[in-house]
């Protein structure tokens, strides 16, 4: 299927026909990827869903395509990540390079045994297209295209929206509503906040370039290049034979101009040759921020993703961030909804989603610093950590041309349990789960594929024996675990881990303990 062509159906609700406003648990604002992807969360979990999206198409042109081994799990949740990783380009190699010379590489999944690469590179159409079909696929969440949020009321009973459509007005009522509109989220102005930071006076150029070429499949990152003198470069393989290259241009470079063709060809020739043959594919110039909202929460009415935070590309932070938040509120909102915590839980997403943005701005602006320097002393020091950093492993540490992506762990949340025995290693309450072989009646799984998306509670017995129990059914599986997973979880009989819903841990201990795991729960209920 043809992503970038294809239309969705605009369809009258019967919400339109009704004589007064009707009232739904959660209304997500925005079909991207992470309003999709928390759609497809919280209909998975039995809730029924209402998403609105002004327009009636997927986003045009690549635009995030860098996918996390987190977010390709969180997708393995969804049903898509399968999907993704095969149509998607694999990788886990970077090079640096400063002008004609290779500084360093890197290897981002050094260990073997995982079940997904670091990154896959993916054009974001298509992450969204997997999405849409996904959630067509299930009957409880209710997508209407060309619906547009002209007005928000944002009660401490509901969240009241009135709806622009091609048939007029109409108002629905939301328990809960989920901004996922983007980063000029309209909902965001409709109540009078703003995202505040930083803006970096630097432009980028986007071309996504479609042709045959025979570099691998690795991140290329040039610091003042012979082709492009004075500034960065960024070379990564899409799907299709699609590349995409960043070419930095400088604060005085005029946007316009810089997208028109006669512009960027000589770029890209100058890159690979006058005798390649590309086309154009998609064309955009960008303007590094990194902002974010100072409260994600607003009473009933949350922001997830780019309407909630704002980072630069460079580390492929600002897409995998907004699936994160998504994992995060999705089994929230769901305990919440059930009657299974009250709303303390739910201030605990902005706890943990804030604490995760600030950690992506931090992260984000060094690389832009260290990228872009503000100085001729900052642009010394960076040549000189760059000329160091072929021969000298302490400059390699200094280089930084996009700290990549990493899972948050919310190892100051309110919903840990801490621990109280002694651990080398393992993961830590807060951290995410670490993937590991492990095999049941001699076929061969993954950990992460055989937990629930309930707390769960994993047992380390004898002979290699691991207990994965579902905490809402009672229902349990033994597997037998690989070394790589005893190791990943400084393993040993009686080790128990609790997780979260999300796959986060809550706690842990060397002996089950019932009465220690149900106090847990209860904590991580936010109780």
């Amino acid at each position: 299927m043809n992503y970038q062509t294809q239309e969705f159906t605009y369809s009258r609700s019967t919400d339109q026909r009704a004589a007064t406003p009707v009232r739904h648990p959660v209304v997500i604002v925005g079909a991207g990827p992470v309003g999709l992807a928390l759609a497809i969360d919280l209909a998975q979990r039995g809730q029924k869903v209402v998403v609105l999206d002004d327009d009636f198409r997927l986003s045009s042109g690549s635009r995030a395509i860098c996918f996390a081994k987190r977010t390709l799990e969180i997708f393995d949740t969804l049903g898509i990540g399968d999907q993704a990783v095969a149509k998607g380009v694999s990788w886990n190699v970077g090079k640096v390079f400063h002008r004609e010379a290779l500084v360093y590489q890197f290897n981002l999944l050094p260990e073997p045994a995982h079940k997904h690469p670091a990154f896959i590179n993916l054009q974001q159409y298509y992450a969204e297209g997997f999405l849409a079909e996904r959630a067509a696929q299930l009957p409880n969440i209710d997508l209407r295209w060309k619906n547009r949020v002209v007005a928000v009321d944002n009660a401490a009973s509901g969240t009241t929206l009135t709806i622009d459509t091609p048939d007029g007005e109409y108002t629905i009522i939301a328990d809960y509503c989920v901004a996922c509109d983007g980063s000029r989220s309209p909902i965001r102005k409709l109540i009078g906040e703003e995202s505040k930071g930083q803006v970096f006076k630097d432009r980028f150029l986007i071309a996504d370039v479609k042709m045959t070429a025979p570099f691998p499949t690795e991140r290329w990152f040039w610091f003042d290049p012979p082709f492009h003198p004075n500034q960065s470069v960024l070379l990564h393989k899409q799907p299709d034979d699609v590349w995409r290259i960043d070419f930095q241009l400088g604060w005085d470079a005029d946007p316009e101009e810089e997208k028109k063709p006669e512009r960027v060809i000589p770029r890209v020739q100058a890159l690979l040759g006058k005798d390649v043959e590309f086309e154009l594919e998609w064309v955009s110039v960008y303007t590094f921020a990194c902002t974010r909202m100072p409260k994600f929460r607003h009473g009933r009415l949350f922001f997830c993703g780019d309407s909630a935070h704002l980072v630069s590309p460079f580390g492929a932070r600002g897409a995998n961030s907004g699936i994160q938040d998504a994992n995060n509120l999705g089994w929230k909102l769901d305990a919440v909804l059930r009657g299974q915590a009250n709303e303390h839980l739910l201030d605990t997403y902005g706890a943990e989603r804030e604490y995760a943005a600030d950690e992506n701005i931090l992260n984000s602006t060094r690389s832009t610093d260290f990228i872009t320097p503000k100085s001729e002393i900052s642009r010394l020091f960076r040549d000189a950590a760059l000329s160091l950093a072929k021969d000298h492993a302490f400059a390699r540490r200094i280089v930084n041309s996009g700290r990549l992506s990493l899972p948050s762990s919310y190892l100051n949340s309110s919903l840990n349990t801490l621990d109280e025995d002694a651990f080398d290693g393992g993961v830590k309450p807060g951290a995410p789960a670490l993937d590991a072989p492990i095999s049941r009646n001699g076929v061969n799984t993954w950990f992460m594929s055989e937990l629930p998306p309930s707390f769960a509670c994993v047992v380390y017995k004898e002979n290699n024996t691991v207990e994965v129990s579902r905490m809402d059914t009672g229902a349990s599986q033994n597997f037998v675990a690989s070394t790589e997973w005893i190791s990943r979880y400084d393993a040993a009989p009686g080790t128990t881990y609790l997780f979260r819903p999300d796959h986060h841990v809550a706690a842990r201990w060397r002996a089950y303990d019932a009465s220690k795991i149900s106090n847990a729960v209860r904590r991580a209920l936010g109780q």
